[in-house]
């Protein structure tokens, strides 16, 4: 998955092992390493993350608990380096037998997987998905997997997928303003204006 709606993490090895810091205290990683040590512990971050019913995350959430936990940080664009990582954790899950963790990841702004998720699709086999609700949907389906595997609490039933909460939000907003019926002249029945005015009736 990446961050950005572009292919360019995909293309690229992520950071540098001059852009790399290091705990104080310990030699410095090189990129490899770094990569390494970031891609285990996204893994875990996830896992922890799969066991809340409906938890997602976001990239810059990710991002910096990755840093965090391993003590390696990157000044290097978030962009830049999350995608491979991510990549790597798709290709661990499938591995492992696990459901697909990188559904769990969402972005800031829109709650979305993002065109990234097209590599979890790869990795299990499947064609690509090109509208982007049903990637959203597919991918509240994968969430739900997490959950369901990795023993969150689940409520009577079993629970349901779903889509990340600022995704749902704004689907209902559209739908509402869909299916709100329009408004009509109480006098000659036609559609009134935006000001609710009749221009016919004043």
């Amino acid at each position: 998955m990446l961050e950005s709606a572009d292919d360019r993490e995909h293309g690229g090895v992520g950071m540098s092992q001059r852009e790399s810091e290091p705990v104080v205290g310990i030699a410095k990683p090189t990129g490899q390493e770094a990569r390494e040590a970031w891609g285990a512990e996204a893994y875990l971050i996830l896992v922890g993350v799969a066991q809340t019913y409906h938890a997602v995350i976001t990239y810059k959430e990710l991002a910096e608990e990755i840093q965090s936990r391993t003590g390696i940080r990157t000044k290097t664009l978030l962009h830049n380096w999350i995608g491979p990582i991510l990549g790597w954790v798709v290709r661990e899950a499938h591995r492992r037998g696990d459901p697909p963790l990188t559904a769990l990841v969402v972005h800031t702004d829109d709650g979305k997987v993002g065109s990234g998720y097209k590599e979890v699709l790869a990795v299990a086999g499947e064609p690509p998905v090109d509208d982007e609700l049903e990637r959203e949907h597919h991918a509240a389906d994968a969430r739900l997997a997490c959950y369901r595997h990795f023993g969150a609490t689940m409520p009577p039933g079993g629970g349901v997928p779903a889509l990340a909460p600022r995704l749902q939000a704004a689907v209902e907003r559209r739908r509402e303003r869909t299916d709100k019926p329009a408004r009509v002249c109480e006098r000659c029945f036609v559609q009134l204006p935006s000001t609710g005015v009749c221009d016919s009736c004043g």
